[in-house]
């Protein structure tokens, strides 16, 4: 009996650690996002400075180009962190998978055990209706 409720905890802690895990990739995907947003903001008000959005112009800001860069780091990164949050999204529906499967057999054996004690239960109170009867 312990060893089948040590497995339900055990499961029940994957499952919350891949929650959490999944829970921190989107956190982090979010900021990337928003880190993408603020680097695009910042390379048009740099080209609206300058007068000059053609990256290849001589004159292009430095600063604007290497914003640029950045942001493609950071649009790297994000692809990255969306293919971890997938691969993140499997494993937890596969550990929640597991987990409803040794609850599904612990509720049928705590099922059969609930209905056994019943049968034994019945049995013993019509012995004791047979006796009174036989006695009455």
């Amino acid at each position: 009996m312990r060893n089948r409720d040590s497995l339900i905890r055990l499961h029940r802690f994957q499952v919350d650690e891949k929650r959490r895990k999944l829970a921190e990739l989107e956190l982090m995907l979010q900021e990337f996002r928003a880190r993408e947003r603020e680097l695009e903001a910042q390379v048009l008000a740099e080209q609206e400075k300058a007068g000059i959005s053609d990256v290849a112009h001589f004159a292009y800001p430095m600063f604007a180009k290497s914003v640029i860069r950045r942001r493609q780091n950071i649009l790297n990164s994000i692809e990255d962190i969306e293919h971890q949050l997938s691969v993140a999204k499997e494993e937890l529906a596969s550990a929640f998978r597991e987990l409803k499967k040794y609850e599904l057999i612990e509720d049928n054996r705590k099922r059969r055990h609930r209905k056994e004690a019943m049968r034994i239960e019945q049995a013993e109170l019509d012995e004791v209706a047979l006796g009174i009867h036989r006695r009455g």
